[in-house]
């Protein structure tokens, strides 16, 4: 299945697979729900079906107790014996019914936070398994944001399916004691219900469509609000005088929506009071007819009592039952993309003979008339790309933005694969080697390297986290790269929480946090060494520094670095240089330098604002 879809699609098309995703999707949910825990389903679901039967069974009772009482006080007679065992039996269904109803509440507790922590669980496996260039779809993370959600918020619907088979068993129950008396009443009252019902599942369809061509409106309403108030756009927001623009964009796309969800509410109102009506009319018409047999004799006092509470139980239970299982449907609805999610494959994964990666690697990594064209673009970033990373030899990849540095990267680590002509490792293609033994051979630092929110020491056990309770080797690693300089001065040290997400976490710098991104390369340890702008937010006298220890990082790697700076890329063993996605120039700095080309020129124009 492709992670790819459009948009928006027409509110028909969209009501139609609802519909159809209403009858499908009941199924995998309940087969998750079952799956984060089996015993807590079964012991649920007994304790609702026996609170079910509890209220016909408070019904018979009911019923004989005022048929004996009024028998007694006929013949004249206190209180007999089996009138003491009837009141004695009700209020045991009374206790009864109350302690079923909190063993319900306990278990769907359990319930829930089982099923919340499976969901949640399976939701970070999938998405770490997806391919990279998945998150690139913008159609991919509408689907995406609403996964997220439907993963928690479908606890509704699992129990408001629980507790429509618990309606489902009473409604059942109390059926089955009216039609002892009267069929005709029975078919009156479900006949009045079933309009009320269809009413509920037609505009639960339509607000599932509203809300699925509402999510590309949505999601950029999240965003500006992120954008509105966040420390990364404070700065400017204020200089630039954002505010209002971005205000008066939040009110358009929110005024939209806000128009289209009253809109469909208010006709909901109308059609859905309608309904009710003619429901309220089966009840009143069967309550009127119990009312018309007991006049004329035909019905007991108790079999008035016990019919009139039956007909009111079926026929409220019937109306929680219909608006039940409307949600159920509206509810199914949203876990389309849930379960699609769930589906999806990733194109780039081991095979099922994937081989392991070389320890040592003999022949070095080699790319052989490399084309890569990203998803949903027409032009290729790079195009018949072929150079040769030898073993222990350190490579500069420099140009302008955009010329294809760091997609050659993501191709090395096999991120993506490419489009055209093949990678080598040791000779053999890239797409034969198992995926994460591959990755457990590269180190890699991106420009824009992720900035965890948690202890020092985690941030730099990343790096190597089945390595992460080795103290030693994660200090280590800061002395390398000099983020102990930064942890340090921390009031915690090493334990200090980073990031402001939570109490007692302190942010860093750039600079500092750039360091602390190093050290898990120094930590990794591993036989091929990415470095994308390793230095870019570091002052020149910390970069000199960084770099003074280059040599030992690298040393007996494969290393690759990209850099938009000169005293970085010189000190490369070789330096490719990329121009209009292709190897324009290749060679050592000095050479490069010699030659007077395009490495040349640009080397002299950076040299020049430093005189």
């Amino acid at each position: 299945m492709s992670a790819r879809e459009p948009a928006a699609k027409p509110e028909s098309e969209v009501l139609r697979e609802g519909r159809l995703a209403a009858l499908k999707n009941i199924g995998p949910v309940l087969r998750m729900v079952w799956e984060s825990g089996p015993r807590t389903v079964v012991a649920h679901l007994v304790l609702r079906t026996l609170s079910a039967l509890t209220p016909l069974a408070i019904l018979v009772v009911a019923r004989w107790i005022i048929d004996d009482v009024v028998a007694t006080a006929a013949s004249g007679k206190v209180m007999t014996q089996r009138l003491w065992g009837l009141v004695a039996l009700e209020f045991g269904l009374a206790v009864l019914a109350a302690l079923l109803n909190r063993g319900i509440d306990y278990l769907s507790v359990v319930l829930r936070e089982n099923y919340t922590r499976y969901v949640s669980l399976r939701l970070m496996e999938q998405a770490s398994r997806l391919d990279l260039a998945t998150y690139e779809d913008p159609a991919f993370y509408d689907k995406l944001d609403r996964a997220r959600v439907q993963a928690t918020d479908r606890l509704v619907m699992v129990s408001a399916i629980a507790r429509f088979l618990q309606l489902a068993v009473t409604a059942v129950s109390l059926c089955l004691g009216i039609l002892v008396f009267s069929p005709w009443i029975l078919l009156n009252i479900v006949v009045c219900v079933v309009p009320a019902a269809l009413g509920e599942a037609y505009f639960g369809a339509r607000v599932y469509a509203l809300n699925f061509l509402h999510t590309p409106k949505r999601r950029e309403l999240d965003y500006l609000r992120h954008l509105g108030a966040s420390k990364e756009s404070a700065k400017e927001l204020k200089i630039f005088g954002l505010s209002t623009f971005l205000m008066r964009r939040y009110e358009t796309l929110s005024r939209e929506i806000l128009d289209d969800v009253v809109s469909l509410s208010a006709r909901a109102l109308t059609g859905l009071s309608l309904l009710s009506v003619v429901a309220s009319l089966g009840y009143y018409g069967s309550y009127a007819f119990v009312i018309y047999l007991a006049a004329r004799g035909e019905l007991s006092v108790g079999e008035l009592t016990f019919l009139a509470a039956a007909i009111a139980g079926a026929n409220r239970t019937f109306q929680e039952l219909s608006v039940t299982a409307a949600g159920i449907a509206d509810q199914s609805l949203y876990t389309r993309d849930m379960l699609s999610f769930f589906a999806l494959q990733p194109g780039i994964r081991s095979g099922p003979r994937a081989l392991r990666v070389p320890r040592p690697i003999r022949q070095g990594l080699e790319f052989r008339d490399v084309t890569f064209c990203y998803p949903g673009r027409s032009e290729p970033i790079l195009q018949g790309v072929s150079f040769h990373l030898a073993p222990g030899e350190r490579i500069a990849l420099i140009g302008e933005n955009g010329q294809g540095k760091t997609t050659i990267v993501k191709l090395m680590m096999r991120l993506y694969d490419p489009t055209a002509g093949q990678i080598l490792l040791d000779g053999v293609d890239l797409r034969e080697y198992d995926l994460d033994d591959l990755w457990h051979e590269v180190g890699v630092i991106f420009q824009d390297f992720a900035r965890y929110e948690m202890t020092a020491t985690h941030n730099i056990a990343v790096g190597r986290i089945e390595r992460r309770d080795d103290q030693a080797l994660i200090m280590n690693a800061a002395h390398k790269s000099l983020a102990n300089t930064v942890i340090e001065r921390l009031p915690l040290g090493y334990e200090q929480m980073l990031g402001r997400r939570f109490d007692g976490g302190l942010d860093l710098s750039g600079g500092e946090w750039q360091k602390i991104a190093l050290a898990r390369a120094y930590l990794r340890d591993s036989q091929i060494l990415v470095l994308d702008e390793p230095t870019a937010a570091l002052d020149a006298r910390a970069e000199l520094d960084v770099f003074n220890r280059f040599g030992e990082l690298s040393a007996g790697k494969m290393a690759v670095l990209i850099s938009h700076r000169f005293s970085t890329v010189r000190m490369a063993d070789r330096i490719l240089v990329l121009e209009g996605g292709k190897i324009v120039e290749e060679g050592p700095h000095d050479r490069l330098v010699a030659s007077g080309g395009r490495y040349a020129a640009m080397y002299e124009l950076q040299a020049a604002r430093y005189r």
